[in-house]
């Protein structure tokens, strides 16, 4: 049985993050370790956070992908999960995770589709549908593998220091869930399961400018990781190995 490591960066999420950690409480398979990574909060989120037993680091460099790496840096279990504050996972989400890992020995990282639980129930429907679609099918076009997604998203910590490595960590525009995709090593196996899902905050479309601002980041995250140019190397190599799953 795989050691599992649950990643939470935080930035003045109290009130998301009282919540998530008490569904983390009540999954059917427990963390052995919830690290809640602190990028310079002001509010409770220190508080609630050792109030249900996490781990609390602090990082100082401002940015999710810096608090992101300091957390799995910081991790010790053989699969690092990572979710946002505002992430509603299901009972049964780190058990359907470590079974991905435990019955495939090959897979590097796994990753799975929200539901924006607070926006209206119409508007949730269209708008999870196009996030997923863009996102998966069509930034996964763009680096020839699944791309993960940083409110849902796993793999195992013997690939962290390759990535690590990589990662300008200062550069606060670039999405730290695409960087980190984009670092990994060309075989390495991604996976989409699309019952993998979670609740996510739909702040990038309730937020004046959210969408334009994400998919603005995207864009550069992108272009300067090289995927237009490398996008038929990258497939060729893709598909050579036959390493690019979805379920």
């Amino acid at each position: 049985m795989s050691t599992l490591s649950v990643v939470v960066p935080v930035l003045n999420d109290a009130q998301h993050l009282r919540v998530l950690l008490d569904l983390l409480a009540r999954q059917s398979k427990t963390p052995d370790e919830i690290i809640v990574v602190d990028n310079g909060s002001t509010d409770d989120s220190v508080f609630w956070a050792q109030a249900a037993g996490a781990r609390v680091i602090h990082q100082p460099l401002p940015g999710i992908m810096a608090a992101a790496a300091a957390g799995y840096e910081a991790a010790t279990g053989d699969l690092i999960i990572r979710c946002d504050a505002d992430t509603r996972p299901p009972s049964d989400w780190l058990r359907r995770i470590d079974e991905h890992f435990t019955r495939s020995g090959e897979l590097d990282a796994l990753t799975g589709p929200g539901r924006f639980y607070d926006l209206p129930s119409l508007i949730s429907v269209m708008a999870s549908f196009f996030y997923a679609s863009a996102y998966f099918l069509g930034i996964g076009g763009a680096v020839a593998r699944v791309p993960l997604w940083g409110s849902n998203m796993a793999f195992r910590r013997e690939i962290w220091p390759a990535v690590s490595e990589q990662l300008d960590l200062g550069n606060l525009n670039l999405h730290d869930d695409l960087e980190f995709t984009c670092k990994l090593e060309p075989g390495a196996i991604t996976r989409f399961d699309r019952k993998l899902r979670v609740g996510a905050a739909g702040r990038i479309f309730s937020r004046k400018g959210g969408l334009r601002d994400s998919v603005g980041v995207a864009l550069r995250t992108l272009e300067l990781n090289g995927a237009a140019a490398g996008v038929w190397r990258r497939w060729h190599q893709k598909l050579g190995s036959g390493r690019l799953e979805t379920r």
